[in-house]
Order: C-alpha cells, then sequence, then structure tokens
C-alpha cells in the first residue's frame, strides 16, 4: 500500500494531537505515512524528504509544528505538493506557530488549519483526496451526514429537555 498523505510532526511530543488526523484518515481508509522531521534539527532530512515525496506517491503533507513553526513552511518550499500546515500549542498558546504558518511569502502557500486542529487537517487532505476519487469522496459525503445527524439528534435531546419554566423551544 503506497502512502496518499504524509503526516510530519516536528517532534514526537506533537503525537496527540496528530493522532486525530491519523485516526480521520484511517476511518476515510486513506494510506498515510507518520514521520518525525525538523526544519531546524535535521535540515538536510526535512529537504530530502520533501524533494522525495511526490515521487513516492505522496498526494498531501499534513505538516505540523510548535514554536517557530518553520517545517511547514520549509516543506512547501521544497515540493510542489500541497501543504497543509497544523500550528501546535506549546508556547504562547500557539499563536506563535500560527503566525508562523500562516504568513507565508508570496509563491509558497500553506493552508493552515486551527491550532491543534489535528482532526481538521485530515478532513481538509480528505476533501483534496476526494477531488480524483469517487470511493474517498463518497465515504466523505457519508461522514458529512453523520455530522448533520449528531445536531438533529442534539435538538431532538434538547427539545426533550425539562426542568425549566421558561423553556420554550419544543
Amino acid at each position: 500500500m503506497t502512502p496518499q498523505v504524509s503526516i510530519i510532526m516536528g517532534s514526537t511530543s506533537d503525537l496527540p494531537v496528530l493522532r486525530k488526523a491519523a485516526d480521520f484518515l484511517e476511518q476515510m481508509q486513506v494510506p498515510f505515512e507518520m514521520k518525525a522531521l525538523s526544519a531546524h534539527r535535521t535540515p538536510r532530512a526535512v529537504e530530502e524528504y520533501a524533494t522525495a515525496a511526490a515521487g513516492r506517491g505522496i498526494k498531501v503533507i499534513i505538516a505540523a509544528a510548535g514554536m517557530a513553526a518553520a517545517l511547514p513552511g520549509v516543506i512547501a518550499a521544497l515540493t510542489p505538493l500541497p501543504v497543509i500546515g497544523l500550528p501546535i500549542d506549546s508556547t504562547l498558546q500557539g499563536q506563535d506557530a500560527l503566525l508562523s504558518i500562516v504568513m507565508m511569502p508570496p509563491g509558497i502557500p500553506v493552508a493552515t488549519v486551527g491550532i491543534n486542529a489535528g482532526m481538521n487537517a485530515a478532513v481538509l487532505a480528505v476533501r483534496i483526496l476526494a477531488l480524483g476519487d469517487t470511493e474517498l469522496a463518497a465515504r466523505y459525503a457519508e461522514w458529512c451526514a453523520s455530522l448533520t445527524k449528531k445536531i438533529e439528534k442534539a435538538n431532538e435531546d434538547l427539545s426533550a429537555l425539562e426542568g425549566y419554566n421558561y423553556k420554550v423551544n419544543g
């Protein structure tokens, strides 16, 4: 099985956030890989990885980093593939990572999701892949329908909530 999505983390301390991405890709049946690479501590390995990713069949890269958060931008500078930046809350509530990832120079885009939003990074990767994969698009559409059902069920539960004299929704 050839991975289509690559999940890259600056450190394995980022793994709890990235498990959410991995879990969603697993649910959607998207082959993926996970690696730890650091733009600052292993710059040559990052360059080798990024320049070879497309040739290995990778179609989307999720790159997570905290603090200075150079990893997503460095990878985006070295590959033609779409890169999804995932800022990690390691210092300054993740604001430093968010700004480092989102403020890329012209010509080096990094799609950026919210701080610690591992699942949204994977959802965006699936949306990108689903453009060329009808089976994945169907699985994704089914998952989206389940979100609607969750909210409909929540409203049913709220309507049945008792114990309030002035609650009027029903």
